[in-house]
């Protein structure tokens, strides 16, 4: 559970970074600074990381089920990170705003999952 929890802490520091995108780009109609994107997105892999190794090798009882969907959800949204970073940004293109919100809500719903995986379930 410890591992889930330190993935989770990863995640939520990770997502205070989303939140200052998102906040630039709708706002300001600009993309948000590429060091605030590399920072976000390692932070969040390394959350992801974490989280697929405490799934494969640590017993997580009852919580195996959420952190997979949990898994599943964070992968989503990486894939929607992935595409925002090398076709638009990379591109120097503004990011679209349903992209921007679908990895958002991937994110968010993987992050409450993951949550409920690894504090709610004793």
């Amino acid at each position: 559970m410890q591992m889930l929890q330190t993935a989770a802490i990863l995640f939520a520091i990770a997502a205070l970074g989303g939140v200052l995108m998102a906040g630039i780009r709708f706002a300001r109609k600009i993309n948000p600074p590429a060091w605030v994107a590399m920072l976000h997105g390692l932070l969040a892999a390394s959350g992801l990381t974490l989280l697929a190794y405490a799934l494969c090798t640590q017993p997580l009882g009852n919580a195996h089920g959420p952190a997979t969907i949990a898994l599943v959800l964070f992968l989503v949204a990486a894939a929607g990170g992935a595409v925002m970073s090398l076709a638009y940004k990379w591109k120097q293109r503004l990011l679209p705003a349903w992209l921007v919100v679908v990895h958002a809500t991937a994110a968010v719903l993987g992050f409450l999952v993951l949550l409920y995986a690894a504090f709610a379930i004793a």
